[in-house]
């Protein structure tokens, strides 16, 4: 079994050298040799230190001589492992350093040992002045350039989205209304002592007040609920579903909104899930099963916007959910890593790709028909703007408003921003074909 500090310096170096998401990584390295009662511990410092990595790389930039190697990232995320124990799980010193030493053994690195000792420790010599010289765009901890595009697409919310982004996540259930009530369900989660809220958002949703683990929760094998964000849960309703509707799901995986029109409304003709992926299409499968859904109306099929549209010619449907493939800026408290991973440059290529996808899909509404734009971003390039391009050159496409109380309004769609007790950032526009 590997030690807890060295396995975590495993999967922060693995997102860094291979671009992976943290998510991924995580679940691969924890397999690989983590005991369970560790679980929770790796993440907190897994997901902690890419949470906190501006801050940190900065002040280790000021305590380390040279720049290690991309080889010896993984004694480069340990060097930032001992300093977030330092500076915010306030570890007491010597244990900080002693473990995060023992993990470069474990590595078999028994070169770094001086290295590491030596970096912690003179952090703990300095450690006031180290942090008042961090500059206060290092305290936001996030990319400089993201920092830019919130402030000047939201400048009275900026701070506060950034603020957001650094908090642990809340976890928000959904209800599957075909087997329970969100009151019962309550009921379920307070005799096991597990304390939450009825969702002000959605009308099956839940938000816990204390991290949990999936397992422990009443009713979960049995698919009486679902773990997804409130704000999530809005688009099935969004669709305004009716008995023999064909819908189809366009960005179907893993299935958490699929799944939900499906208990929203079970008698629907058609529900076709489409995704190009088709380890991620087996996870709609394994949803569908757990959920313990009908599945005589639903069809999973493994391609692309474009190819669907070329092989199903004659297929038109009456309601499209469209979650596109976006920046997920709206979810960094969630995924961190999206810090490190995105570049500023992606945000115009996703833009470019969103807007190729809606085109492809428009011909298969049919008139009258709804389709519904979501994404998990916060930035407007993504989101209104995608609408504005779209709206302007489809004769037959207009604007079907959604008038809400929640987030707020844009030129076209609406936007919710990340809550501190709730939401994930969310954009919806509803298109109506005339």
């Amino acid at each position: 079994m590997l030690n807890s500090r060295a396995l975590s310096a495993q999967i922060i170096s693995r997102v860094v050298t291979e671009q992976r998401s943290l998510t991924e990584a995580f679940a691969k390295d924890l397999a690989a040799g983590a005991d369970s009662r560790d679980r929770g511990f790796i993440q907190e410092l897994s997901y902690g230190v890419i949470r906190w990595n501006e801050p940190l790389k900065q002040i280790c930039s000021y305590l380390l001589k040279k720049p290690l190697g991309m080889h010896d990232q993984d004694i480069y995320a340990l060097l930032l492992i001992g300093l977030y124990q330092f500076i915010y799980l306030k570890t007491a010193a010597h244990a900080a350093i002693h473990e995060t030493v023992q993990a470069a053994r474990a590595l078999k690195k028994e070169w770094a040992v001086p290295l590491i000792n030596g970096v912690l420790r003179s952090f703990q010599r300095q450690q006031v002045a180290l942090l008042k010289k961090l500059p206060q765009k290092a305290h936001y901890a996030h990319p400089h350039w993201l920092i830019e595009r919130l402030q000047q697409a939201w400048p009275e919310r900026w701070q506060t989205i950034l603020d957001i982004n650094n908090q642990a996540p809340t976890i928000s259930l959904r209800v599957n209304a075909l087997q329970n009530s969100p009151a019962n369900y309550l009921q379920k989660l307070n005799a096991k002592q597990i304390t939450a809220t009825l969702s002000s958002l959605s009308e099956v949703g839940i938000t816990l007040t204390d991290t949990c683990h999936v397992v422990s929760l009443p009713g979960f094998a049995e698919g009486e609920i679902s773990i997804q964000d409130t704000a999530a849960q809005l688009a099935a309703f969004l669709l305004m579903l009716q008995p023999q509707q064909h819908v189809l799901d366009a960005c179907a995986a893993p299935g958490g909104k699929l799944t939900h029109i499906l208990e929203t409304q079970p008698n629907l003709h058609t529900c076709i899930a489409l995704d190009h992926d088709k380890n991620r299409l087996q996870k709609v499968a394994d949803n569908l099963s757990r959920l313990k859904l009908d599945q005589s109306n639903v069809q999973l099929i493994c391609n692309t916007v474009q190819a669907f549209r070329t092989t199903c010619r004659d297929a038109t449907f009456d309601r499209i959910l469209f979650d596109v493939p976006c920046s997920g800026t709206g979810v960094i408290r969630r995924h961190p890593d999206i810090k490190l991973l995105r570049r500023e440059q992606d945000i115009a290529k996703l833009a470019e790709q969103q807007f190729e996808l809606l085109s492809a899909l428009w011909p298969l509404l049919k008139p009258n028909g709804l389709l519904l734009y979501v994404t998990c971003s916060v930035l407007p390039e993504e989101n209104q703007d995608v609408l504005q391009r779209f709206l302007s050159q489809q004769s037959n496409a207009k604007e079907s408003p959604i008038e809400a109380t929640w987030g707020v309004a844009c030129r076209i769609g609406r936007q919710i921003f990340p809550t501190a007790h709730g939401t994930d950032g969310f954009y919806y526009a509803r298109v109506l074909k005339v």
